[in-house]
């Protein structure tokens, strides 16, 4: 797969919506193609934050170990959406591991290639930062849900 073929993907994708032709073509810089078979672990908790991931096809649970109860999924993440915020943070370390459900393919983007790009240009690093701002939004506001929906059947007192 060429930049291009990858700049066209990311230019269809929704976190990529409203990035203009230069900015896809310098991020698309950092990008390779990926696939991931059912039960492949994409990351798991505690690696290096080296990727991050645009979903093409498939889906990604995201789990967290219990050491009672194995691991527990607190999201899915399939077609049309990210994977692995933890890139943009220091320490650079993945949370939770990611598991593919189901065949799966991506857009993966180096971590240390798209952080360069974001310095070189702080307007991208900014874009880049509302865009994962919001992927924490709605993953927080779906963690919220799975919370009120286990413990909402639990009796207080």
């Amino acid at each position: 797969m060429t930049t291009s073929d990858i700049r066209d993907l990311l230019g269809r994708h929704a976190f990529f919506a409203g990035l203009d032709e230069a900015a896809l073509e310098f991020i698309a810089g950092c990008g390779a193609n990926v696939r991931f078979a059912a039960g492949d672990y994409v990351f798991r908790q505690g690696e290096p934050a080296d990727e991050f991931y645009v979903i093409r096809a498939g889906r990604v649970a995201v789990e967290i170990a219990s050491p009672d109860r194995g691991p527990l999924v607190i999201d899915t993440v399939g077609e049309g959406e990210t994977l692995g915020v933890s890139w943009l943070f220091p320490p650079y370390r993945c949370q939770f591991d990611a598991r593919a459900v189901e065949l799966t393919r991506a857009v993966s983007l180096d971590a240390v290639c798209l952080r360069a790009k974001c310095e070189e240009d702080p307007r991208l690093g900014f874009a880049l930062m509302q865009r994962v701002a919001g992927v924490m939004r709605q993953r927080m506001q779906s963690a919220r849900i799975r919370l009120l929906d286990l413990y909402s059947h639990a009796r207080v007192g």
